[in-house]
């Protein structure tokens, strides 16, 4: 189906509902095709309250594939291991984008064809799509926090709207075009990003001399390799786990400055976790309370210029440090209040009489709000690498060189690594390259875990084309599972092979790959 115009066009104002005629209220709303075939929607308007723009195509014959199709969504930030492709139900809200096809990737159909419908990358507003057998609409989510935006006069550009339509190729070749027709600016490292990451292991329990042997094991690891690994440091550094304040470390990490100094004299880059927004115990100094979030005074609210120097200075400080990748984490659940998977339909929530709440700055939205939060970021960082977990993945596009692209694998479990980590490359490595490098998460690897399926997991990532880091509990490994680790980490140093899944059409856990052009299988479940 190619761009055109919306056969309906609605806005919904706060405590109004919908209306299709606005010109009587100050509001004006336009869609206009654009010369690379995308239409740029906008709408202005004065002190009304607006919360939703709503636009609806109907279909004609030959819109869409037709007969046995399968309906695959986005998700708001990370997987939850829940992607999958499924049958056409108008009561399933998409974010972002979502594709439509006919056939199963295992085959050869001549006459396979995917459609596809989203927005680019980085919009003004939260956007999702619903499906049904007689046409899309698009929910244009343009409030600010859960009550409407008061534009004052100004107009805004909410989001640009592109349709694809892709015939003779697989659903996934279909997926990765439609993602370079949604993103022509990805930024991305300059060398490929792998290491370790101590958090499934360590869960938070961890000290200076601890990141040091860690740093120390994937300096032996990688030795000779030319593109050397991070050590990244996870939660549990800072005087208050999961939790601000972030100018020091803890009695554990009493010099982090120091710590990094040693990291990059085994040839090893440093990095660093952070939770920019939380201020749960409210210890972090010169923070004001007009600076809090209305919904939650525990986080601070991104939309105060002041609350955007405050993450500004400590990403300077971590850099001055000596760091060289950042990882910040919880920003869309302090701002929003929840998961993405929970929030199906909005991140901000469903209005509700009496809960409605607002950022400081009521006249941007949410999506504009989001966006000046990872600028800010970005900015600071200088040269350092950004790796966005918990962000929302079609609003970091562009601003974070790697993006966490599911939700946690495992260092215990078994099972919720392979519903994760497996589901979230899978259905998230269209994005991979284009977007940003989608990290899949960790392989946790402790004695809880057992190694014939943690290598299957770790032999994946390797050769994914997307980063790899391992959470390795010292002493585990003997030496064959050592010569596998090292063989995996010099196989992702470089990032040059593809991976494509097969089955995915079929399964949320696929098991076909092609790797390189060939079929390859991974046993999860045997």
């Amino acid at each position: 189906m190619n761009i055109r115009m919306p056969d309906q066009t609605s806005v919904i104002i706060e405590g109004g509902g919908p209306i299709s005629d606005s010109a009587g209220r100050g509001i004006s709303l336009s869609c206009d095709i654009t010369p690379d075939n995308g239409l740029k929607v906008s709408v202005r308007a004065g002190s009304t309250p607006l919360q939703y723009i709503l636009l609806r195509w109907n279909f004609s014959d030959g819109d869409i594939p037709t007969g046995s199709v399968k309906v695959l969504g986005d998700e708001w930030e990370r997987a939850y291991g829940t992607m999958e492709w499924r049958s056409i139900n108008p009561d399933v809200f998409m974010p972002w984008y979502f594709f439509i096809t006919n056939s199963s990737d295992l085959s050869d159909n001549p006459e396979r064809r995917t459609c596809a419908f989203g927005v680019k990358v980085r919009p003004n507003a939260l956007c999702f799509w619903n499906l049904d057998s007689a046409g899309v609409t698009l929910w244009i989510d343009i409030r600010n926090g859960a009550k409407g935006v008061i534009l004052d006069g100004r107009t805004l550009e909410a989001a640009t709207v592109v349709f694809g339509d892709y015939s003779g190729m697989s659903a996934f070749e279909a997926a990765r075009n439609f993602c370079k027709a949604m993103c022509t600016d990805g930024i991305f490292p300059k060398e490929p990003v792998y290491g370790s990451n101590n958090w499934y292991y360590a869960y938070g329990n961890s000290s200076h001399e601890e990141i040091v042997r860690d740093a120390s094991i994937v300096a032996e690891y990688t030795n000779g390799l030319k593109v050397r690994p991070y050590m990244v440091i996870d939660d549990g550094w800072q005087p208050n786990n999961c939790d601000g304040p972030w100018h020091c470390g803890n009695a554990k990490f009493p010099d982090m400055k120091k710590l990094a100094e040693e990291i990059a004299a085994m040839d090893v880059k440093p990095g660093i976790w952070i939770r920019f927004l939380a201020d749960v115990r409210r210890t972090s100094p010169n923070v004001k309370d007009e600076w809090r979030l209305q919904r939650d005074a525990s986080f601070l609210d991104p939309s105060c210029p002041e609350v955007l120097a405050h993450v500004k200075a400590d990403t300077k400080r971590i850099i001055d440090w000596g760091y060289k990748l950042i990882k910040h984490d919880y920003s869309t659940f302090d701002m929003f209040g929840d998961w993405g998977m929970n929030r199906p339909k909005s991140l901000a929530g469903e209005p509700q009489p009496g809960k409605e709440w607002s950022f400081w700055d009521r006249n941007r939205t949410s999506a504009e709000i989001v966006l000046d939060f990872y600028k800010a970021i970005r900015e600071a960082a200088g040269d350092a690498v950004i790796i966005g977990c918990n962000t929302i993945s079609h609003l970091c596009a562009g601003l974070v060189e790697v993006n966490r692209t599911g939700d946690d694998t495992s260092g215990k479990d078994w099972l919720r690594t392979r519903k994760f980590g497996v589901n979230t490359l899978a259905f998230r490595l269209p994005q991979n390259d284009i977007f940003y490098k989608a990290d899949a998460d960790c392989v946790g690897i402790t004695e809880l875990v057992p190694w014939e399926k943690n290598r299957l997991w770790l032999k994946a990532l390797a050769i994914s084309g997307s980063p790899l880091f391992v959470s390795c509990k010292p002493g585990v490994l003997n030496a064959e599972q050592e010569a596998e680790l090292k063989e995996a980490f010099a196989i992702n140093s470089v990032q040059n092979d593809t991976l494509v899944p097969l089955d995915w059409t079929e399964t949320t856990c696929p098991q076909k790959w092609l790797h390189n052009g060939k079929v390859v299988t991974f046993p999860w479940f045997e």
